[in-house]
Formats: C-alpha cells, sequence, structure tokens
C-alpha cells in the first residue's frame, strides 16, 4: 500500500488530454485575435517586410485578395498601422488623419468590404511627424503635453468619424484617454466607439521589426521619457488605474510576455475591463529565428507564448500569430 498522502496526487487529473484542456481557466479562440495590418500610401502595394516573417505592407487595392480568406477562417477583429511613404511629414503629424491617407481609406474600405469585421485603429504621431516622436516638441526636443494630447485626440475622432470601431492611442502622452473620451462624446461617438488604451507600454527593445515596417523610429534621442521603463511595475499600475478612470475601455499591456505580471496586474486592478496584449513584432520574430533555429517548434510555441498571455489574464491577443491561429483553433 502506497504510503503517499491523498493530497500529494495531482497527475490524475491530468493524464487525459481532454482533462489536461479542464485545467485552463480559459481557452484560446479565434475572437481572442486582433490582427495587426501595416496599410501604405501605394494603393497597389503588396511589399514584404524582411524583419517581420510572413507580414507585408499593404494597399487598399489588395486589401480584399489578402483577407478575405481570412475572414472566411474566422478573422473577426483588425488593428490598421498607417505607413505613409510619400506624404509630406511635418511638426504635428498633419498626414494622420487625411482623409485620402492609407488609414481612413482603408477603414472604408473595410467596412464596404467585411461588414461584419471589427476594425481597430492605433492612433499615433510618430509616423506622420518629421521628427518620428509621438507627440508635439518644445523647441529643446521635449513633448510639449497639451498640443500633443490634442492632436491625438484629434486624429482619433477622425478615425472614428471615418467608421474605426475602435481607436487605440499607442503615443503615451499623459491625459490622452481622458481628452480622446471627451472628443468622442462631443463628437457623438461616445456610445459608439471603442477606445483600447495602450496603457502600459513599456520602452523595449522588441519593437525594431515594428520599426522597420512602420518607419517609425524617432530621428532624434528615443522614447524614454513617455514609453514606461521596462523595470515599472508600479508606474505601470498607475497608469493602468489612470486610463481606466479616464474612460478606456479596455487596457491593453505591451509588449507581452516580458511584462506577464503587468498583465496580471491589470487583471486585478482593472477586473471589470478587457485585457488586451500585445504580442509584439520582435517577440514574434524572436519566435521565429528560434524554430528556424531547431530550438523548439514554431506552433507549439506560438501556443505556449499566448496561451501564458490568457493565464496571465488577456483576453484579447494583438498578435502576428493571428492568421496562424484561424487555421490551428
Amino acid at each position: 500500500m502506497s504510503k503517499m498522502d491523498i493530497s500529494s496526487i495531482l497527475q490524475g487529473g491530468y493524464a487525459h488530454p481532454l482533462s489536461r484542456k479542464w485545467q485552463a481557466k480559459r481557452q484560446l479562440t479565434k475572437a481572442m485575435f486582433m490582427y495587426p495590418i501595416f496599410i501604405t500610401d501605394d494603393a497597389d502595394a503588396s511589399v514584404e517586410i524582411a524583419t517581420l516573417p510572413g507580414q507585408r505592407r499593404w494597399g487598399v487595392n489588395k486589401l480584399e485578395g489578402f483577407l478575405r480568406p481570412l475572414v472566411e477562417k474566422g478573422l473577426e477583429s483588425v488593428i490598421l498601422f498607417g505607413v505613409p511613404l510619400t506624404c509630406i511629414k511635418d511638426e504635428r503629424g498633419t498626414p494622420a488623419d487625411d482623409v485620402n491617407g492609407p488609414v481612413i481609406q482603408a477603414i472604408k474600405k473595410l467596412r464596404s468590404l467585411f461588414p461584419s469585421l471589427y476594425i481597430a485603429t492605433d492612433v499615433c504621431l510618430c509616423e506622420y511627424t518629421d521628427h518620428g516622436h509621438c507627440g508635439v516638441l518644445h523647441a529643446d526636443g521635449t513633448i510639449n503635453t497639451e498640443p500633443s494630447v490634442d492632436r491625438i485626440a484629434e486624429v482619433a475622432v477622425n478615425y472614428a468619424r471615418a467608421g474605426a470601431h475602435c481607436v487605440a492611442p499607442s503615443d503615451m502622452m499623459d491625459g490622452r484617454i481622458k481628452a480622446i473620451k471627451r472628443g468622442l462624446i462631443d463628437a457623438g461617438f461616445g456610445n459608439k466607439v471603442t477606445l483600447m488604451s495602450y496603457s502600459a507600454k513599456f520602452a523595449s527593445a522588441l519593437y525594431g521589426p515594428f520599426r522597420d515596417a512602420a518607419g517609425s523610429a524617432p530621428s532624434f534621442g528615443d522614447r524614454k521619457c513617455y514609453q514606461l521603463p521596462p523595470t515599472a511595475k508600479g508606474l505601470a499600475r498607475r497608469a493602468i488605474q489612470r486610463d481606466a478612470t479616464e474612460g478606456a475601455d479596455i487596457i491593453m499591456v505591451k509588449p507581452s510576455l516580458p511584462y506577464l505580471d503587468i498583465i496580471a496586474d491589470a487583471a486585478e486592478l482593472t477586473p471589470d475591463h478587457p485585457i488586451a496584449c500585445y504580442q509584439v513584432s520582435g517577440e514574434f520574430a524572436m519566435i521565429h529565428a528560434g524554430a528556424a533555429a531547431g530550438v523548439y517548434d514554431l506552433k507549439t510555441m506560438a501556443f505556449e507564448t499566448t496561451e501564458s498571455m490568457v493565464r496571465a489574464g488577456a483576453t484579447l491577443i494583438l498578435s502576428y500569430f493571428t492568421p496562424d491561429f484561424l487555421e490551428w483553433l
């Protein structure tokens, strides 16, 4: 007879593949995945992004052929990033909400092509300013907060006017959530458009491939005075609580894998909000690189990483793996 305590025996509870699934509080679903898409101002573009395996910059005329098969496989949401290559950039990011620019043209095209597709838009100025920073600057190169917030809110409202279901400010300017929410309400979109805040966005080394894709690297300095320091758990918690109080409908953490504790903090601090996380370009490229080097199987690691995000508390995952999960799930 075994002398082992009854309370010591756990393996019977996960001895079968089905009972192993039951150990999860929540399972991955297709609806959890939002696909980031880069839209450029060449309407017929389909340009491979070397540092982001399998990803491209798309022109609006190519969106139907690219997305229809994904929608048919269960794609429910996308987030659009503008990549202007021909516009004249300036100090306040004037091209960001140009009605003939790539983002607004893509919103209108997708609303027409796929009425059931949920369309989110990244809201930032870095792709559209001549200095590459995410806000308006003082003469000394530091962020000028009030005009930055005013401009970000203006862009968000114009994306809502164009038909976006969700605006998602990634700029990390202080007070922009309150300003955007006020702007949406005043323009008649307060009860029609979701506000998803990049609440805890860290100054990470994992954004390199994205900056290649979007052409959004700053022309001088860095973004460490507005994106959060990687060690700053307390600041992240404060930013999450602030954005929830200011009117955010969804709280996002970015990047994901090195910040699972922050995802868990967000789920604890704002338990009544959906929690999003962004599996960023460097995470995606890193998983591909490890698989190519034979370190692990790509699909297995894609599941392990995204399931860790759900385990931490995420209910929405922005991921370049989205087309793969539409096949796998």
